[in-house]
């Protein structure tokens, strides 16, 4: 009698548990698990094609480990169109597509969920020449039928955080990025009518420009609902996330971030729709810095949007806003970073939401 009651406890603890998250999420249909793009797919531009492990890499089951074991649930996977399709408006690549999908199954045995997120700023180079999504040399058919043979091959793995369409278009010339982005959506459901889709914005997604270059994308149709618009937002003083300036030359203060992400918050609130972060990062050359990256994650997080750290992944080096480790520590930024992990705001012992493709079930950390 007593595990009877127990259990029926303990199913009435998380169905209040999703109840209240329900409440509190103002809509949103993800967690607000915080992630990291782990990079190394999307390098080598100079080289493309390339060849895997020379020109380009995977990310490994240690570094994803890693980051798991840190608590992110999250990560963010950056691909090159040129690598998945050799041939525009040929079939996909197979040794490419079999290392998205191992990489999707080791992050799975980890309990993280894995966003794709197709590097090419609107753009396909072939030749050493590069061509706009909607030119003559590029129609918009050619965007649509890429996601609707990605979607079809990904489509059942249960991890896909979610489609992200393309990352940073800019200088579009041709069409609208909002039409452009419109056949993405399209091809993708028409094989996969579950996984949510990920849109990023014109003008380089920039989060504090959004309303100004992105109002458009209010518009968007997708039949299943699940559309999320994906910003960008660094605290440097042309957002370009280079900071080639230090820190007293930058017009920055400790609330900077939350002033540039503003827009882009105000604008998923005023329409009702879902957003998330998917690119920030601070260098790790100036503590004042994390400062700023605190005060961001906790604006965020009071408005129950997520995102993604850039960058980690073991080809960054030197590169200042990395959070890869070195040697085996960890990067000034994790102290910072880490305290916003699943792990950390649920406990190790708790019970937390978790997605899986449509549904959200409850699982033990």
């Amino acid at each position: 009698m007593g595990t009877i009651q127990n259990k029926a406890k303990s199913c009435i603890s998380c169905l209040l548990l999703c109840l209240l998250y329900a409440a509190t999420a103002k809509g949103q249909f993800m967690t607000t698990d915080f992630g990291v793009s782990l990079c190394g797919p999307e390098f080598g531009v100079e080289n493309l094609p390339g060849k895997l492990n020379i020109n380009y890499v995977y990310p490994t089951t240690d570094e994803i480990k890693y980051f798991a074991q840190k608590g992110i649930r999250v990560i963010q996977l950056p691909i090159r169109w040129e690598r998945v399709q050799k041939v525009i408006g040929g079939p996909l690549d197979p040794v490419e597509i079999k290392e998205i999908k191992s990489f999707l199954d080791n992050c799975n045995n980890e309990g993280i969920s894995v966003i794709i997120n197709m590097h090419n700023f609107g753009r396909y180079i072939s030749g050493n020449k590069e061509f706009i999504i909607g030119s003559p040399q590029l129609p918009l058919i050619y965007f649509k039928d890429v996601w609707q043979k990605i979607a079809q091959e990904l489509k059942e793995k249960r991890n896909i955080y979610a489609y992200d369409i393309m990352n940073e278009p800019h200088d579009m010339w041709y069409h609208s990025w909002a039409k452009v982005a419109q056949w993405g959506i399209d091809g993708i459901r028409q094989s996969d009518g579950n996984n949510p889709i990920m849109v990023e914005g014109d003008h380089y997604s920039n989060a504090e420009s959004w309303l100004r270059y992105n109002n458009d994308l209010k518009y968007l149709k997708d039949p299943s609902s699940r559309i999320i618009f994906n910003a960008h937002c660094y605290f440097d003083f042309d957002n370009s996330g280079k900071y080639s300036r230090d820190y007293d030359h930058n017009n920055v203060n400790a609330y900077s971030g939350i002033s540039k992400v503003r827009p882009f918050v105000d604008w998923l609130t005023q329409n009702n729709l879902y957003g998330f972060i998917g690119e920030f990062g601070v260098p790790k050359t100036d503590r004042r810095w994390l400062v700023v990256l605190e005060n961001f994650l906790k604006y965020l997080d009071k408005n129950n949007i997520s995102g993604s750290y850039w960058a980690a992944g073991p080809w960054w080096k030197n590169y200042s806003l990395s959070i890869e480790p070195v040697e085996g520590k960890d990067q000034p930024q994790m102290t910072v970073y880490a305290k916003y992990f699943a792990k950390y705001k649920y406990g190790n012992n708790s019970t937390a939401v978790v997605k899986s493709n449509s549904n959200y079930f409850l699982s033990m950390k």
